[in-house]
Parts: C-alpha cells; sequence; structure tokens
C-alpha cells in the first residue's frame, strides 16, 4: 500500500450547505481542500483519537474525532473504499475505523449527548442526527423545552431555522435545572458572539471601502467589532479566509483585504470581502490592553505590548498574529509604468488588477478574487470602442466568466508574459502571439485579415468611383460609365449647375447647344468570380471487403460488453471514454496480442482486396467514375457556350459568329426548347453574310459525320 490515499468529490456540511473537495490520507495527517473556497483543513495524525465508517444519503462517510474534542465528517465514498482505508488507518494510525449504523425507525424520543462541538440525538445508543453546535448562532430556553437557532449560509437551497428539544422537569442528582444545563451545554460550544470583557486594542476612524464608511475597529480575542455611525459588524475569526496588503498604484495608498467566509450581511447585501484603505504617511504608536507576560504567552513573539510605525504596518500585523493567516503580498508581477497593478475596468467601475503568485485579485466595487486552480482559460480581446486598449477575460471551471476591460495596450506584453508563466490555458495564444510586436499589442487593422473589413473598403471604393465626382474635371456630377472615355463633356442635371473648365474654355457655340436628355447613371455591376471546379467524389465500392480494424477496436469490440455489465447504466460516450482510459492501462504484452490479431486482419484484408480486383471487381466503379467525367464535360461546354452567347448580346458586335456560337444556336432551335435567333444582315456586307451563311453548312456536315 502507498504511503497516500486520495479520493475526489468528497463532501462536508458547511452550515448546512455541502462543499466539495479532495481528501488525502497521508502518514503525518489529514488533508481536506475545498474546491469552493480553496481552505485547506488538516489533522495531525497523533491528534486522531476514533474514526466511524457510516452509511449516509450521499453513499458512505466518515466521521473523524480529535483528542481536542473537534469533529470531522466527510461523505461520498464507495463501498469498495473500506477496506483499504480501514487497513491504511490500522498501519498509519493506530485507530480502528468501527462500522456505525444510523437510527431510522423515525422516533422523536431519545437521549441528547454532547460530544466536544457536536450534539448527537440517540435511539437505542444509535444516532438519529447530529448538531455542529459551531452552527448555532442562539440558544433560548422556556419551561421545559431548549430552542436552538441556526445561523444562515446563502448557498444552501433549504435552510434548518431552529430545532425545539423538550427536557423533562426532573431535577438531576445535584439539584440543577436540566433546562438550563442543556441551554448552558450548547452555549459553550456555540458560535455565538459576545462582547465580554475588554478590547485588546482599538484603532479610530479607519477608512473602509467596503462597507462604505469610516469605522473604529475594536480587536477582541476571538473577533472583530466594526463599529461606524449607522452600522455596526462581528466577525468572527473563523470565518476569515485570507489577507492581502496591496499597494496602490499612486504608491502612496495601500489597501488592506479581508476575505470572509461566510460574508457579512447588511439586509439583503452581502459583503465578501473588508477593504481598508491607508495612507502610507500616517504613523501609529498602539499599546495592547496586556501585560507583557499575557502578550508573549499569547502571541509567542508576533506582537510586543507597545508598537509603534506605519498604520497598514501596525493593523497587519495585529490581524495575522489573531486570524493566524499569512498575508499575500503580489509577487514579481510589474506592470508598464513600473507598479505590481494594472488599471481597467470590471462592470461599470473602474479598479486595479493585481497579479498574484496564485491567483488574480481585483479591488474594489465589486472585490473580485479568482484562484488559478479555479480557472478554466483566460483569453485576451479587442477593445469594445478603441484599439487603444483590450479586455481580460477570465473564464472559471464553474463556468463564470470575468471581463476586466478597458485595459492600455502596452500592458499586454507583460501581461502575457505573466499568464504564460503560470501555464494558464489561453483560447487565442496563437492570434496574440502573432500580434506581439514592438508595442507589444499591435492595431486591430494589423491583428489578422478581416474579410469584412476587406469588404467594406472595396464596396467604398465602388461607392466613389460610381457616385462621387472628379475634382479636376470640375464641380459638375458625372456618372461613372466604362465605356466613355475621360475627355467627354459632363452632362448638366441641375439648371444651377457650374460650368466646367473646360466649358469655360470653349466656344460661345457650345453655350447655345440645346440640353442633352439626362441620362440615368449605370449600375456598376461586379464582376463575378470563377467557380472552383467541384471536387469529384468518390465512388464507393459495395462488393469490395470492408477494411481491418486496428487494435484498438478488435479489443474495444471484444470488451464492450463487460464494460456495461461493470457499469450499468453507462451511456455510449461514457463507454468510449472508459474505454480509453483502460486501454491506456492494458499492458505491453496484451497489447501486443491484440496488434498481432489486426496484423493478421490486414493481411487477410490485403488477400481478398487482390483476388477480388483479380476477378474483375472495381472495374465498374472505374466505368461509372469516367462516365460521369465525361456527362460533366458536356456540360461545361454547353455552359461556356451559353456564356459567349450572352457576351455577343451585351458587346452589341452583330458583324462576326464564331462556329461555336451559330452550331450551338442551330442546335437549340432544333430542341425541344425551341429556341433560336434570326438576325439581319447589312447591305455593306455581302460578303460577310455569304461566308456566314456558308458555316452552318459546314458545322452540319460536321455534325452528321459525327
Amino acid at each position: 500500500m502507498g504511503d497516500t490515499l486520495e479520493f475526489n468529490d468528497i463532501h462536508t456540511e458547511v452550515k448546512g450547505s455541502w462543499n466539495d473537495g479532495r481528501l488525502r490520507f497521508s502518514k503525518q495527517s489529514v488533508v481536506y481542500k475545498s474546491h469552493k473556497t480553496g481552505k485547506v483543513d488538516s489533522i495531525p495524525a497523533p491528534d486522531l483519537a476514533a474514526a466511524q465508517w457510516r452509511r449516509v444519503c450521499l453513499g458512505h462517510g466518515i466521521k473523524l474525532a480529535t483528542s481536542t474534542g473537534h469533529v470531522y465528517r466527510y461523505d461520498g465514498f464507495k463501498d469498495t473504499d473500506f477496506e483499504k482505508i480501514s487497513s491504511f488507518f490500522k498501519a498509519n494510525y493506530k485507530v480502528e475505523l468501527a462500522e456505525k449504523d444510523m437510527c431510522v425507525k423515525g422516533w422523536n424520543w431519545g437521549t441528547a449527548k454532547f460530544s466536544g462541538s457536536l450534539l448527537s440525538f440517540d435511539v437505542n445508543d444509535s444516532p438519529v442526527f447530529e448538531i455542529p453546535l459551531t452552527s448555532v448562532s442562539q440558544c433560548a430556553t422556556g419551561k421545559n423545552e431548549v430552542t436552538v437557532e441556526f445561523h444562515q449560509n446563502d448557498d444552501a437551497e433549504v435552510s434548518l431555522m431552529e430545532v425545539r428539544f423538550y427536557v423533562p422537569p426532573n431535577t438531576g442528582d445535584d439539584g440543577s435545572d436540566p433546562v438550563e444545563a442543556f441551554a448552558q451545554n450548547v452555549l459553550s460550544k456555540a458560535d455565538v458572539i459576545q462582547a465580554t470583557g475588554d478590547a485588546v486594542c482599538i484603532f479610530k476612524e479607519l477608512q473602509c471601502l467596503t462597507p462604505r464608511g469610516r469605522y473604529d475597529i475594536r480587536i477582541y480575542p476571538s473577533f472583530l467589532h466594526l463599529h461606524g455611525k449607522t452600522f455596526d459588524y462581528k466577525i468572527p475569526y473563523t470565518t476569515v479566509l485570507r489577507l492581502f496588503l496591496l499597494p496602490h498604484k499612486d504608491q502612496r495608498q495601500m489597501f488592506f483585504v479581508i476575505s470572509l467566509d461566510p460574508p457579512i450581511k447588511q439586509g439583503q447585501t452581502r459583503y465578501h470581502f473588508l477593504i481598508l484603505l491607508f495612507s502610507k504617511d500616517e504613523d501609529i504608536t498602539l499599546a495592547l490592553n496586556m501585560n507583557e507576560d499575557e502578550v508573549q504567552k499569547r502571541f509567542e513573539g508576533k506582537l510586543s505590548k507597545n508598537m509603534s510605525g506605519p498604520l497598514y504596518e501596525i493593523v497587519s500585523r495585529v490581524m495575522k498574529a489573531l486570524v493566524n493567516r499569512k498575508i499575500t503580498v503580489p509577487g514579481n508581477f510589474q506592470g508598464h509604468s513600473g507598479s505590481q497593478c494594472i488599471t481597467c475596468a470590471y462592470k461599470a467601475s473602474s479598479g486595479l488588477l493585481y497579479p498574484l503568485e496564485r491567483g488574480f485579485i481585483y479591488v474594489h466595487k465589486p472585490p473580485v478574487h479568482l484562484r488559478f486552480e479555479e480557472i478554466s482559460c483566460v483569453n485576451f480581446a479587442r477593445g469594445t470602442t478603441t484599439t487603444r486598449s483590450f479586455d481580460f477575460e477570465i473564464e472559471t471551471k464553474q463556468n463564470n466568466q470575468y471581463t476586466f476591460s478597458n485595459i492600455e495596450r502596452e500592458e499586454y506584453g507583460k501581461l502575457f508574459d505573466f499568464v504564460n508563466a503560470k501555464k494558464l490555458t489561453i483560447k487565442n495564444r496563437g492570434f496574440k502571439e502573432g500580434m506581439k510586436g514592438a508595442d507589444g499589442y499591435s492595431d486591430s487593422d494589423e491583428d489578422q485579415h478581416d474579410a469584412y473589413l476587406e469588404r467594406m473598403k472595396e464596396e467604398g471604393k465602388i461607392r466613389e468611383e460610381g457616385d462621387g465626382s472628379d475634382e479636376s474635371e470640375g464641380d459638375s456630377d458625372e456618372s461613372f460609365n466604362p465605356g466613355e472615355e475621360d475627355d467627354d463633356v459632363p452632362e448638366e442635371y441641375d439648371s444651377n449647375a457650374s460650368v466646367s473648365d473646360s466649358e469655360e474654355d470653349g466656344d460661345s457655340e457650345d453655350e447655345s447647344k440645346k440640353k442633352k436628355p439626362e441620362k440615368k447613371p449605370k449600375k456598376v455591376v461586379k464582376e463575378k468570380k470563377e467557380r472552383k471546379p467541384r471536387k469529384e467524389k468518390k465512388v464507393k465500392d459495395a462488393g469490395a471487403p470492408k477494411r481491418p480494424m486496428s487494435a484498438y477496436m478488435l479489443w474495444l469490440n471484444g470488451n464492450r460488453e463487460r464494460i456495461k455489465s461493470e457499469n450499468p447504466g453507462i451511456s455510449v460516450t461514457e463507454i468510449s471514454k472508459k474505454a480509453g482510459e483502460m486501454w491506456k492501462q492494458l499492458g505491453k504484452d496484451r497489447k501486443e496480442e491484440w496488434d498481432k490479431k489486426a496484423e493478421e486482419a490486414k493481411k487477410q484484408y490485403e488477400r481478398a482486396m487482390k483476388e477480388y480486383r483479380e476477378s474483375g471487381g472495381g472495374a465498374a466503379a472505374a466505368s461509372n467514375t469516367k462516365e460521369k467525367k465525361k456527362k460533366g464535360g458536356k456540360v461545361e461546354a454547353k455552359r461556356k457556350s451559353g456564356g459567349e452567347k450572352d457576351r455577343k448580346k451585351e458587346g452589341g458586335n452583330e458583324s462576326f459568329k464564331s462556329k461555336e456560337f451559330i452550331s450551338s444556336e442551330e442546335s437549340s432551335s432544333e430542341s425541344d426548347h425551341g429556341r433560336g435567333s434570326k438576325r439581319k444582315a447589312s447591305d455593306d456586307d455581302d460578303d460577310e453574310e455569304e461566308e456566314a451563311a456558308s458555316t452552318p453548312a459546314s458545322s452540319e456536315e460536321e455534325s452528321g459525320s459525327d
């Protein structure tokens, strides 16, 4: 057995909501990492006291109890995982994985047991349900009952508001009230914030961007109290996920960001981030409300009783010591201006995007934090309004998209190199690498060939040639006629039209000439591009032997039914995916066996194909192909003759007739369509008429001989 066991898609309950993640058992510890928040819970191996295996709603689950009184529950295991987990626990943790069944009788009368931070309601020594006391927000007592209220989680589809326990009115051995004793047991482990005692320290009038306003921050041993003119917020340190200290782009201010889960609430508004803004020039001298021995014992040298320095440094040091979490700062990224952030816009507000070592964070409205492990891909897109900027799009694995727009194009090279170094998937990698030039982000016209833009330019040129006036010829409008020469006098369309230079230099007789009738400008017709000849389709020979299958396909046909039986209800696509994984894991010896079968099938196919060709097979298909080619050639000849006929009509040249034109004309007159045309010859060209009349006779003889 290996040193570790890993399981994906393991669920844990957090205040009424299921969060999935990855669980790993190692010799040193048990580590669980949430996919949603990235928070890591670690249980040292020596602290494990008991372990239970039980059947739950999501398959099977494990309940782990520690010597410190904490209880952890993980669900989503398969029935087949019990043996390997049990043997791993015996070998590495010296703990027996006991099987425990839940009571499903539906009784509501039993025994309440308090075990650490867990309240278990048992019937006949079998648990019916369990309540984590950390989810309790309040506990109230009545005459013979206790009401337990719970924190609400926005991610939960259905929330449990409260549970009431009826307690019989009998006194205990020491004469105490059982109702009060029950309530005290709940409150001792419940997550109820009570401001008892003095604050460790107080920071006055700090500027807060989210939630907006100025607040007095009172630091207590277990929670943070924000006291404002209108609202108060109490934030337990257990809800703090991460701490960030970020320099402003102006290098004169600092952001201190506190990430919260669950968020603080004000009505229907949720604040997932607490953002404080400090000036670098503001200093403070702080004295903790504790003696030096208490400070040394509690904080182990992280803090001292008297501290002085910049305000943002003191606040961040105090928060780091109390929350016991690292402070994240920007990494090695430097933008075009030398700052560690990028100016951009998200939704309707402008802000700053900070590329970190393990993610991106945007401040400040609304704040966004994206970890690299939850990013599916990124995309560099053109700006919607100007080519001087571009957009940076991030798509997560949950199919959420975040677009940071109006980024200066000078930042492109730095940001692209950063994303590339972090090995994030770039959607348009090839396209963007071609854009990298001297300035890092070239204009949109140089990015790639834009067919729509080229078409619009071409239409604009034609419109200018057809409708625009020639400035060198004068101010009068002139239609574009391809057949006319440039020296023609422009026509007058308006009685007030100005005369051209040629008219001013001309004789006086030009003025007495009558106005020519107005001619409509000819429409400019684009020349149609010649169509490319169609590719000839291969004619499939139905009688030919079938091609041989590859080694993988032979193996798949032989194992398809086995895969279906081992995975009932599996779809066709899932069968292919499963088969591909199994084929990769197949040993070399087994693969060589199927390769030999594929080689034999190939040899049989070659022998069968040789016999088939020797017996005359395949000749019919080839003859059919030749006939189709001949027919296609005749059709194209007819099309060509028809095209020449139309061109002759448009050109107006009636004195010349080619042989192809006359022969096609006579053949068309003799066909069922009954089409024909008669032309009159001029009196001056009698010789040409006789020569043209003699031409059909020769063509008839040729056609008769054919």
